[in-house]
């Protein structure tokens, strides 16, 4: 499963400022992207991608310092970035990071809604604060982002594209049931106002990473992180870089007649495996 935490070794920001992809240079220029969580993981690697190919990437987090750091590293390579602390969970924060998004840069293209979190636990064990927490913070986060965004392109009369990152929700992930719930809940959000915002020009779409490799596995234990490899055919995690590339994809011009879906992108592990962020119980071992 994916996580979105820091970048993991060889995916640094020296790596990502390099890394080959399949898009020609200057694909994006002169667009404006918004990543959400943009300082870690999933998001920190869509924020190097949409740069290099040309994007003004604007970046939220809930770390101030973690926001400036990203943003400094990108304009260090000499690429457009701009960035802000956002706590995505309070609707009138939200508003007014989209009120400043368009002030300063006069527009948006594209919002990938990378931020969210989670915790490996029995479902039968969780606090009324951590499944409210997640839920909070994954699916209302998630839906304020969306909304916020669409209400500028609505109101500017200009097209738009948003693509959250989910999990994989309909086969084999275990442990995690408090963001499965709240995942399902933005798939079916997605799919709902793709038809409601098609008359606006607005596409949304979602897509659902398998297990990825970033240094939010670091709250996963050993023994399960090395089953992870496993759970799909072709035996291997991904990386962020992977999903990058896909966001670009689903978001950007290739996909101009895509909306309402849902692109997993897990090694075939849908069709193989599972993946049990609590270690598999022994029950099922038999």
């Amino acid at each position: 499963m994916s996580e979105q935490g820091g970048a993991h070794a060889g995916l640094d920001d020296a790596a990502l400022a390099c890394r080959p992809t399949v898009y020609a240079p200057g694909l994006l220029d002169g667009q404006v992207v918004v990543v959400s969580g943009g300082a870690g993981g999933i998001g920190r690697a869509a924020a190097w991608l949409f740069a290099r190919l040309g994007a003004h990437v604007v970046i939220s987090g809930r770390s101030e310092e973690k926001v400036s750091g990203i943003v400094a590293a990108l304009l260090g390579h000499g690429l457009k970035a701009s960035g802000w602390p956002l706590d995505i969970r309070v609707p009138e924060q939200v508003a007014s990071f989209f009120d400043r998004v368009w002030s300063e840069l006069g527009q948006l293209d594209l919002l990938v809604n990378s931020a969210g979190g989670q915790f490996p636990q029995a479902a039968i064990d969780f606090s009324v604060k951590g499944w409210n927490a997640v839920i909070d913070t994954n699916l209302n986060g998630t839906w304020h982002m969306m909304q916020s965004a669409a209400r500028h392109w609505r109101d500017a009369s200009r097209p738009g594209s948003i693509v959250n990152i989910v999990v994989v929700t309909t086969h084999g992930l275990y442990g995690v049931a408090h963001s499965i719930a709240a995942r399902a809940g933005v798939i079916g959000l997605t799919r709902a106002v793709a038809v409601e915002w098609a008359p606006l020009g607005v596409r949304v779409n979602c897509i659902a990473p398998g297990a990825v490799k970033t240094a939010g596995w670091k709250v996963y234990s050993p023994e399960v992180r090395e089953t992870y490899r496993n759970s799909n055919p072709m035996m291997r995690a991904g990386d962020a870089w992977e999903i990058a590339e896909a966001c670009v994809y689903l978001g950007g011009p290739a996909a101009s007649f895509i909306t309402g879906e849902l692109l997993t992108v897990d090694g075939g592990g849908q069709l193989w495996g599972e993946t049990w962020t609590t270690g598999k119980p022994d029950y099922f071992r038999t």
